[in-house]
């Protein structure tokens, strides 16, 4: 399960898009700083070290929401938890703006290799070794911090964004449904790999994170037999959705919001003919934005 709002604690909102972290976040904050002695002269180091992780990850995810936004997409919310961040993004179902929107994330880290490795020389250069140790330590650690969580995400293991990246690539050549299907099959066996290194190192947060891999696989992989599905339904062609431009399957695949029936809303109107409950908003099943029956007309695109 991916983090949502319930549960979470409201941070802030930038460019409008609204930050939470989620309560688990202060609790393995607090565990990690109280834990981690010797390594400065001063606790405080030890949050600020934190903190600096913390800034880090919100900056990538922030990366992804900026790129999609560029691409015309949605990115509205992000959530911090202990297993790193999820930016909320919703780009157009293309394979080239859901390839930015997944890059952009670790770009950002890739732009912070030069910058904090710049900072690092510049307090050799000034004596903080011997002058502000606990600041240059920190300084080196925030350093390998960055690049750890660029080479960890960047691994081809779904949905890692290196993952999502290669998906992304194989769309181009594959298909979105039969590339989704060969990540997530990469995915598993890079799990079971992950798997196996916490068992050799005896690491429980790697082996939560090879689970949760794992599980986030077996959903998308289910997801790709849908989308093998739904290419294979006649398509409504009077209508398309105003944010893909997908036409609509035919067939009782949308579930009424009131009595949980199945309907086919562009048959009825979006009106549900088992208890007769207006639709007010129709999701697409490419790309999951929602807009009013209405909006959904080819007329609007011709």
């Amino acid at each position: 399960m991916l983090p949502t709002q319930s549960g979470s604690v409201r941070f802030f909102r930038f460019a409008g898009i609204q930050v939470y972290v989620h309560w688990s976040w202060f609790v393995v904050a607090f565990i990690e700083i109280s834990t981690r002695h010797g390594l400065y002269e001063h606790a405080g180091w030890n949050a600020a070290e934190y903190l600096s992780l913390f800034v880090i990850v919100l900056l990538h995810e922030f990366g992804h929401a900026f790129a999609c936004r560029q691409t015309g997409g949605q990115a509205n919310e992000i959530v911090l938890w202990p297993l790193g961040g999820v930016a909320y993004v919703s780009p157009p179902q293309r394979p080239g703006a859901t390839l930015w929107s997944i890059a952009a994330g670790p770009l950002v880290n890739v732009v912070l290799v030069p910058v904090l490795l710049g900072i690092a020389y510049l307090g050799r250069e000034a004596g903080w070794a011997a002058t502000a140790p606990d600041a240059m330590r920190l300084i080196q650690t925030v350093s390998w911090i960055n690049l750890v969580l660029l080479g960890f995400n960047i691994l081809p293991i779904y949905p890692l964004d290196g993952g999502q990246m290669l998906q992304s690539t194989l769309w181009f050549f594959l298909g979105r449904a039969r590339s989704l299907q060969v990540a997530t099959i990469i995915g598993f066996v890079g799990a079971a790999g992950l798997l196996g290194l916490a068992i050799w190192w005896q690491s429980l947060w790697t082996g939560i994170m090879a689970v949760f891999l794992a599980q986030r696989c077996y959903h998308s992989f289910q997801q790709s037999k849908g989308l093998f599905t739904l290419a294979r339904l006649p398509r409504h062609t009077g209508f398309a959705c105003p944010s893909c431009h997908e036409a609509p399957p035919g067939g009782p695949i949308w579930v009424c919001r009131t009595c949980r029936g199945r309907f086919d809303p562009f048959s009825t109107g979006a009106v549900c003919p088992h208890c007769q409950a207006a639709q007010d908003l129709t999701g697409c099943p490419h790309c999951g934005v929602q807009r009013p029956i209405a909006e959904w007309r080819v007329e609007r695109f011709g």
